[in-house]
């Protein structure tokens, strides 16, 4: 199926981890560092997924290209 694969997972979880950090920076007063890192950590995913994926942790094109 498409997008269920460890690297997919992976990307996915460590996007969301990003976003939650980035977001809870921001309350109740900015606290910047800790911002940038869910910044880093939220565009970082999608290379990670890309290297997991690189790897032969995702979902194989061949496998799924018949629709």
């Amino acid at each position: 199926m498409h997008g269920s694969s460890p690297a997919a997972w992976t990307a996915v979880l460590l996007c969301l981890a990003g976003i939650t950090i980035g977001g809870v920076a921001l309350i109740p007063d900015p606290h910047w560092p800790w911002f940038i890192v869910g910044c880093v950590v939220t565009l970082g995913s999608g290379l990670v997924g890309k290297f997991m994926a690189a790897a032969g942790l995702g979902v194989d094109r061949a496998e799924h290209s018949e629709h």
